[in-house]
């Protein structure tokens, strides 16, 4: 069977997964601004009119792209909402668990991609602001919605400052600070 036979035969929604994918994946390498349709294809492994075949504009194409990683930041969340109800919501889980979100570097570049982003896209704006609503939520049952919302922003912030610092935040420090936001003692 030819190559020609072949890409014919092949799923039409494999294919669309390939470019949203190729997408995301460069969205976090080089950020929105940068992504084009050439770029998009040769990493999906399409034709260049793939990706106008599938998406009518190159912002229909970002923004699904967006939505992937969205998507993604999304499971972590839930995850996230998994340990705290299983282990319990302490500054020592809470800053294992941030500990832990800085040591996965795809997981930090899709958040800042989707985050930066939404600094020019009021429609992510909301989705960027979800997950520290999320973060808070999680929290105010145990420290009221002051001290949830306090702990959610430094959450947001310890993100922002791995991204521009070289020396990590130590887990000490991390625990110590959540303990001082949240109003409890650490042990």
């Amino acid at each position: 069977m030819t190559e020609a036979a072949v890409r014919r035969r092949r799923d039409p929604e494999t294919r669309r997964r390939a470019i949203v994918s190729a997408a995301a994946e460069l969205i976090v390498e080089i950020g929105v601004g940068a992504v084009t349709h050439r770029l998009i294809a040769a990493r999906a492994g399409v034709p260049l009119g793939a990706t106008t075949q599938y998406f009518a504009t190159l912002d229909d194409l970002r923004a699904e792209a967006l939505r992937f990683l969205v998507a993604e930041v999304d499971a972590r969340i839930d995850g996230i909402r998994s340990d705290l109800d299983e282990r319990g919501t302490t500054p020592a889980v809470l800053a294992e668990l941030l500990a832990r979100g800085l040591a996965d570097a795809h997981a930090l570049e899709a958040d800042r991609a989707v985050v930066t982003a939404a600094v020019n896209d009021p429609q992510l704006r909301e989705l960027a602001r979800r997950w520290s609503q999320q973060m808070a939520g999680f929290l105010v049952a145990d420290f009221g919605p002051q001290r949830a919302t306090a702990a959610a922003i430094f959450i947001d912030g310890v993100f922002w400052h791995s991204r521009i610092n070289d020396e990590p935040l130590s887990m000490a420090f991390l625990e110590s600070a959540l303990a001082d936001i949240l109003g409890t003692t650490t042990t």
